[in-house]
């Protein structure tokens, strides 16, 4: 039998499955991801891998001696409802999750229960010979097993509270659960679409999203397993991100993890995500100390508003939790201590501590400047 330290450290399962002579396994989503990135003997006996139980991000390497199977489907359709073999095609889009199997209906309806297009999101919706009766709780089989309008499907469709849209080659894409959804500053964000651009960033191994605080204080943190060898910086994956994705969606903070947390099951426990805190954030340089008045006051400021207690002076005002509000209040607190404008772009363009206390120094020098030849 395979222990449980084994089965969770993908290394050590690589060489527990060559050395058994296992010729298929399946394996987690989460640990899936991070098998087919590991080096394999050419020599190794494994053929197929199979995966599931959580959004597959990566397609798999040309290297790859086996190969990597793809299934989805709930519980209450007997487990596998669709299956694909994931291509290596170069493509940058996440891998399907396949074509239904057989005896099984898969439909992508809208809020109405009717047919969306190709390529327009929808739930979610399984039918067929495997579907179950329904729960031992009556009010949840009503709300969960509908009746199917569409005659060929039979008598009912188990709506799955998935969201994915049909593929033009039948299969299907599967984009993130209805209720993982997260809202903050009045945007609705998936957080696969996060970990989806985050993990195509080379320094990065695995990552997974939630959001840390509350009501005004919410801040979006991305957590981030290296790659083997790598050493993620922040800044770096600031603007990599950036360039991948609207501006409300870009994550806050960045924490390194080890790992990331799985339930029983092999799925993703985004409660055990670890808080932020100054031994877990990612950042560009070791900290160190104000050497200014102006740094000495700007970082009072920033510890009050981003509610953080050690800011270093090569630290970033968005990779500290800033965002474009917080950014606006700075400029308000600026404004009242130092009696200089900053402007947002100034934020931007290099938000770091140095960077902004040279800029209000450099402000007040002009201000003073005109102030006397006047």
């Amino acid at each position: 039998m395979i222990d449980d330290c084994t089965r969770n450290n993908a290394s050590a399962l690589r060489d527990w499955l060559k050395d058994n002579q296992i010729s298929i396994a399946f394996a987690p989503t989460p640990i899936a991801e991070q098998l087919i990135q590991l080096n394999w003997p050419r020599d190794v006996v494994l053929r197929v891998l199979l995966t599931g139980g959580d959004k597959l991000h990566r397609s798999t390497p040309a290297s790859l001696p086996f190969k990597l199977v793809n299934n989805y489907g709930p519980t209450e359709a007997t487990v596998v409802a669709t299956s694909g073999e994931v291509h290596c095609t170069g493509d940058p889009a996440e891998p399907s999750i396949g074509k239904p199997i057989h005896n099984v209906i898969v439909r992508i309806l809208d809020e109405s229960m009717r047919p969306v297009s190709d390529g327009v999101p929808g739930e979610i919706y399984v039918g067929g010979e495997g579907l179950a009766r329904g729960y031992v709780n009556p009010e949840m089989t009503s709300h969960a097993f509908v009746t199917s309008p569409f005659v060929e499907d039979g008598r009912r469709l188990y709506r799955t509270g998935d969201i994915g849209f049909s593929m033009p080659s039948g299969e299907i894409a599967f984009i993130g659960r209805n209720d993982d959804q997260i809202k903050i500053r009045g945007f609705r964000i998936e957080p696969n679409e996060i970990v989806a651009a985050l993990n195509k960033h080379p320094a990065v191994q695995s990552s997974a999203v939630k959001v840390v605080g509350s009501f005004e204080d919410k801040k979006l943190v991305a957590y981030i397993v290296p790659a083997a060898d790598k050493s993620p910086n922040p800044a770096e994956l600031l603007t990599f991100v950036r360039g991948l994705l609207p501006e409300y969606m870009v994550p806050t903070l960045f924490v390194r993890c080890d790992g990331l947390p799985m339930t029983a099951n092999g799925k993703l426990d985004r409660s055990a995500l670890p808080d932020p805190a100054p031994s877990n954030i990612l950042r560009d340089t070791a900290f160190d100390s104000p050497q200014t008045e102006y740094q000495l006051e700007l970082l009072s400021i920033l510890k009050k508003l981003l509610k953080v207690e050690e800011i270093s002076l090569e630290d970033n005002f968005f990779l500290l939790g800033g965002h474009s509000l917080l950014g606006a209040q700075l400029i308000v607190e600026v404004k009242k201590s130092f009696g200089v404008d900053l402007a947002l772009i100034d934020l931007f363009e290099n938000g770091t501590v140095v960077a902004i206390s040279e800029r209000i120094q450099q402000f007040s020098i002009d201000k003073n400047f005109k102030a006397e030849a006047a």
